[in-house]
């Protein structure tokens, strides 16, 4: 059947619940709503789905998480992510893949396919959609959508894709080789929709000045962030220094914190404390009581205690000869103060070719938390990270995709 769109005829296409984007909370949807007996299909506009499944963890796909508190996950409205979450919870997650005959296996709270693959997931996904006989549409992208009184249109260049529900999971617009390109934000204009501008998260930072002397240094710390002299974010753990400045989880932790307060022109320092583990005294004593055998340099004392490259780095900042082997009270302060409190002015954020998510999107103000649904649009539903709603690391941001997907395919079928 042919359709007119501005004078030129299109080929028509029709299902009862169409979903835009074939990432992990679309998939998702997808079989959900074909196990009620829908008639459901996916719209990918690239040539495979589910590619950026097989970047998650590493590529051993971090799927859920068993700690779900405040902190797991970010945007406007905290408390949107957990009510949703108490309708398909991580471990209903566990279930659904146990379901499809994965196992799985825990590592301190965090799951993975026991084959340590993420294409283990991918699999079982694409062969339960293959199951249920729900077709999908590649390497298509939707230019238009329309409103109208009993269906919804969607037109792309050479054809229409009528529906009586829409399900948006287009994804945000980091990792674009992922198919996360942001042309969902285009999308999203042409519903009215609030969008909370999008930010690179679970990111690197970028730093003002020169770190290429201690580039490819890994060591642990506790790190913080303040905006404007005010701390917003601290986490700890394996930090990763390179030549353009911070990585490492704790610092993708931080990371949507202090791309929002650059957003607003704010001044972002990151605090850096190497030794996490050691209080002010501890790590003073400890020292003491090296350069009190008046053997060896301070430059000998601290390659004892951290990476050579960093020891020699932080007697530069503190202003000491690598050959001392006494200090005077105002440089042992000087020191221990960058040991535990070294400040880093923040330039910028990587872009979002190295974001593993966006901080922003739909504002979910707009949306019902335990359908998906839209609160501008009946019959129009929502998924994934195209909403304002991003987690942590540790496999919270596909245990949203799960959930929101699962809510959206459950609710389009419903009715």
């Amino acid at each position: 059947m042919m359709i007119k769109d501005n004078g030129m005829e299109k080929k028509r296409y029709k299902h009862h619940i169409l979903i835009l984007g074939g990432g992990a909370s679309g998939i998702m949807a997808a079989i959900i709503a074909a196990r009620m007996g829908a008639d459901v299909a996916i719209l990918e506009h690239t040539k495979r789905i589910g590619k950026k499944i097989l970047a998650t963890g590493n590529g051993k796909c971090n799927l859920t998480n068993s700690c779900q508190e405040s902190w797991c996950y970010r945007g406007d409205d905290v408390e949107f992510p957990f009510q949703s979450l108490a309708l398909f919870s991580e471990k209903d997650t566990r279930k659904f893949f146990e379901d499809l005959g994965i196992l799985l296996k825990e590592k301190n709270g965090y799951w993975y396919p026991y084959s340590g693959q993420a294409a283990t997931i991918l699999e079982a996904l694409q062969a339960e959609l293959e199951r249920l006989s729900v077709p999908i549409y590649y390497d298509i992208e939707i230019k238009k959508i329309e409103f109208q009184a009993n269906r919804i249109l969607c037109f792309a260049e050479d054809m229409v894709f009528q529906m009586d529900k829409l399900i948006l999971a287009t994804g945000s617009k980091a990792s674009p080789k992922t198919g996360s390109d942001g042309s969902g934000y285009e999308l999203l204009k042409q519903t009215k929709h609030t969008l909370i501008s999008p930010v690179s998260a679970l990111v690197p930072l970028v730093v003002e000045g020169n770190f290429k002397s201690i580039a490819g240094v890994r060591t642990d710390a506790r790190v913080w962030m303040t905006e404007d002299g005010k701390e917003m974010a601290e986490d700890i753990g394996e930090l990763q220094i390179t030549d353009y400045g911070l990585s490492g989880i704790p610092i993708f932790q931080i990371s949507r914190f202090a791309a929002r307060a650059l957003e607003k022109g704010h001044r972002v320092r990151v605090h850096i404390d190497f030794f996490p583990k050691l209080s002010l005294e501890q790590l003073q004593n400890c020292l003491q009581k090296q350069l009190e055998k008046k053997e060896k340099t301070l430059e000998e004392i601290l390659q004892g205690f951290f990476h050579k490259k960093l020891a020699s780095f932080c007697m530069k900042q503190a202003d000491l000869s690598l050959r001392q082997k006494k200090l005077t009270r105002k440089e042992e302060e000087r020191l221990l103060s960058i040991l535990k409190d070294f400040v880093v002015s923040i330039r910028d954020t990587r872009s979002f070719e190295q974001a593993q998510v966006c901080a922003g999107g739909v504002s979910t103000k707009e949306i019902c938390s335990a359908t998906m649904e839209s609160k501008l649009h009946s019959n129009l539903y929502f998924a994934g990270e195209l909403m304002d709603v991003d987690g942590a690391c540790g496999g919270y941001n596909l245990q949203w995709a799960w959930t929101s997907g699962y809510l959206a395919g459950k609710n389009a079928a419903k009715k």
